[in-house]
């Protein structure tokens, strides 16, 4: 028998942990290569993670709604193999040293006094989460580093170090610093609660939404602005065709279809909104592939419609439907969230008529698409009634300048303005 380590995947681009949201094996269970292990959620994708081997579980190493990092021991696995004993022996061998050369190197960054504490990204999460200042942590791991438990144990007490306080917590609180039963206040957020009022624990999937966007926030200088658009013809050209539509195809023909179609081709002409930020370098990716947001009661998906650009309105329609339906039966897999170049969030649907999108990292832009109403506008000098929708764009401003995406925005409106039944084709 050798014993091997399952490691938390990366599910996706730019995720660096993952939540452990449900085991689905305990020790002791027999698995085979590519049964699930366990259901993990990141900001990006609920997956199931396969096993790797063949054998036995013989470990879990992570509680349900524990967060590790990505390449983090999940679990081990006593594997079955016809191999030697000194065989086997030296794999073992080989799997401990990587790991504890891992840990070792992760301790000597943590220690080493001539340069900056590092600390892994579930502590750094935590301590953004609750605002605790590191410093004043005494660690309990391996040369006084501070583990995910340390800060776990202060956040369950309410003793909490802030950068104003000036003295030092240790890893050990006192029963006496419980918080009160009839009011007391939130450790994270310093919020006074009163009897009736309602707390809600927050889901692991709603902790890495919050995480993505605060994330996206605090890194990305967001610019805005606006169109105002006479989707009129549109419209039109829709109610039109939506009955044979949905009867010839067996799926609706949604306004949402269009604007993203219109999105696409506008990004083939302005290429530059289609980047994302690198550092040292700004990278312009060659294929358009729409990210769209899904929302259930509870979470928010964005999966991709890869290659928009090469799609007729038909077929940006029916993906729209496939990715709606996977997100709602809970059968978003992880491909389907990767790749995203640029987002398009359909805001309307919830009877918005403006807003500021957050930007979907490392995208460098996302547009709004709100609510179509009827509004009096100034035709030839004659006021009409016109179906007019605002598309409001949010941008990184690193790597866009409102030129550009002024311009952009101008083909998108232009593009929905002359749709029509001669000169448009939904096929």
């Amino acid at each position: 028998m050798a014993m091997e380590l399952m490691k938390m995947p990366q599910l996706g681009e730019s995720v660096t942990e993952g939540t452990i949201s449900k085991w689905l094996v305990k020790p002791g269970d027999h698995v085979t290569k590519y049964d699930p292990l366990a259901e993990v959620m990141t900001d990006k994708v609920n997956a199931e993670v396969p096993s790797s081997f063949t054998g036995i579980i013989k470990e879990l190493k992570a509680d349900e709604n524990q967060t590790l990092a990505v390449g983090e021991v999940i679990c081990s696995i006593e594997v079955e193999t016809a191999k030697t004993d000194n065989e086997n022996a030296g794999q073992v061998s080989h799997s401990e040293e990587n790991v504890d050369a891992s840990v070792t190197r992760d301790v000597q960054q943590a220690v080493e006094p001539s340069s900056k504490a590092r600390y892994s990204p579930a502590v750094l999460k935590l301590s953004q989460e609750h605002g605790i200042d590191l410093s004043k942590v005494k660690g309990t791991g391996n040369e006084g580093r501070i583990t995910r438990k340390d800060l776990l144990k202060l956040v369950e007490a309410g003793n909490l170090p802030k950068a104003d306080e000036p003295s030092t917590i240790s890893d050990s609180a006192p029963e006496a610093m419980a918080p009160q039963v009839n009011r007391q206040t939130s450790p994270a957020t310093n919020v006074t609660t009163a009897a009736g009022d309602k707390e809600i624990p927050v889901t692991g999937i709603r902790k890495a939404i919050a995480s993505n966007m605060l994330k996206s926030k605090h890194e990305i200088p967001h610019a805005w602005t606006m169109v105002e658009v006479d989707a009129s013809n549109m419209v039109k050209l829709r109610d039109n065709l939506k009955s044979d539509f949905k009867q010839k195809e067996g799926y609706n023909l949604t306004y949402f279809a269009f604007f993203v179609k219109a999105v696409a081709q506008a990004l083939t002409e302005f290429p530059e909104l289609n980047s994302m930020w690198a550092g040292e370098k700004i990278i312009q990716k060659k294929e358009i592939n729409i990210s769209i947001a899904v929302a259930t009661e509870d979470a928010l998906f964005v999966p991709v419609i890869k290659n928009a650009d090469e799609k007729s309105i038909k077929g940006i329609a029916r993906e729209i439907q496939e990715l709606a339906s996977k997100v709602k039966a809970g059968k978003l897999k992880a491909e389907d969230m990767q790749g995203g170049t640029f987002t398009v969030n359909n805001t309307g649907s919830f009877g918005s008529v403006q807003s500021m999108g957050i930007i979907n990292y490392p995208q460098a832009a996302i547009l709004q698409v709100e609510t179509i109403v009827k509004r009096p506008v100034v035709i030839n000098d004659m006021i009409a009634v016109r179906d007019m929708v605002n598309l409001c764009l949010s941008l990184d401003h690193r790597v866009l300048d409102g030129l550009v995406c002024g311009r952009f925005l101008a083909r998108v409106k232009e593009i929905i303005e002359k749709i029509s039944k001669d000169n448009t084709s939904i096929y």
